[in-house]
């Protein structure tokens, strides 16, 4: 088997019972399996896959393992099984269209140095706009704030053709995204300290760091409904945001760093670049608690307390390589709330 197709599952019942079909469909004579991993669901998914859906593999964990774990340990058992080429993290809010397959599968064989890929990702609600939080790819800013090629801030926008090329990227979405599984198994998979999100933006910044490329390829198209586990206005989930920017920068400043300042100099400017957006991170607690939203005030301390606790401090691990994507050179949030116009055009031609 050349690609498994892994959707890891948690109470999504239903997501699975709506948009498994057309998964199932879409690969019907390719060298691929559909696979679902079960997070330890409580909703009825795994009889229902085993009723419903015969052929397709189900992996039940007897707990929910998070995203990170869930991913690996299904990773793990599938790599010794099957050995497959490619491995696909999918969602089971995700809506294929006919032909997604082959233009993923054609970039990753064209260009060996691609560790992952991804399709152009649109709103599951509003068919002619990009998806929030994939969209056509992200970049990073310097302090580690994130954006995507189709959205800035809370601006989402239209899909006129104006990423229609295939195009590296800093990151990919891991709602859809395909790895090379020689790579996934090289860097040890995710890093299971995440629990959920923001590790895809770590994995992807960890393939940079040691030569490889991350692309989006727009000829292949998929449909994202969002926030299938976890509302987007979740404390806890915002929680998560901030504690995992945080481990992903400690994860990867220096490394990305260390080509150009050499590895001193390159831990002294990652340490000092985190204290900079942990103060950053201190001052929107404040706005949270000044507009009444005591819970996001909590998460912002608690995400610090967590990471204080969970942090081993920055390294050179690999920092000979320079990313193929740099991070984005300025602090991307006046930019963006104060010259809107003029930052969209800078991102159409990252």
């Amino acid at each position: 088997m050349r690609l498994s197709i892994v959707i890891l599952n948690w109470n999504t019942k239903d997501y699975l019972r709506k948009f498994l079909p057309g998964l199932i469909e879409s690969v019907q004579g390719a060298d691929a399996g559909v696979i679902v991993a079960d997070n330890g669901s409580t909703d009825g998914s795994v009889s229902m896959l085993e009723e419903e859906f015969p052929s397709v593999r189900v992996l039940p964990f007897k707990e929910n393992h998070g995203f990170t774990g869930g991913y690996n340990k299904a990773f793990d058992i599938i790599y010794e099984e099957l050995r497959p080429e490619y491995f696909l993290l999918i969602n089971s809010d995700i809506e294929v269209v006919p032909g997604w397959l082959q233009p993923l599968i054609a970039h990753m064989d064209a260009h060996p140095q691609c560790g992952a890929c991804s399709p152009k990702l649109l709103s599951w609600y509003d068919r002619g706009s990009f998806e929030y939080a994939g969209a056509a790819g992200g970049f990073m800013d310097k302090f580690g704030y994130t954006f995507c090629r189709g959205r800035l801030m809370k601006e989402v926008e239209r899909d006129e053709g104006q990423y229609d090329g295939v195009k590296d990227v800093f990151w990919a979405s891991g709602a859809f995204l395909m790895v090379r599984s020689s790579v996934f198994k090289e860097l040890g998979g995710l890093d299971e300290r995440y629990f959920a999100h923001f590790e895809e933006i770590d994995l992807c910044w960890r393939m940079q760091v040691r030569g490889l490329r991350v692309s989006v390829v727009p000829q292949s198209v998929a449909y994202h409904l969002g926030g299938g586990t976890l509302p987007n206005d979740s404390p806890w989930k915002l929680k998560l945001n901030y504690r995992n920017t945080l481990l992903t920068l400690e994860n990867n400043l220096a490394d990305t760093y260390a080509p150009y300042e050499g590895q001193e100099k390159a831990v002294r400017h990652a340490r000092k670049t985190i204290c900079i957006r942990m103060m950053m991170d201190a001052l929107s607690a404040a706005v949270y608690l000044l507009s009444g939203k005591p819970s996001y005030f909590r998460s912002v301390l608690d995400a610090h307390k967590e990471f204080r606790r969970m942090r081993t401090g920055p390294a050179v691990h690999n920092g000979t390589q320079k990313a193929y994507v740099p991070l984005y050179p300025h602090w991307i949030i006046p930019r963006a709330m104060f010259c809107r116009k003029k930052m969209i055009e800078t991102i159409h031609n990252l």
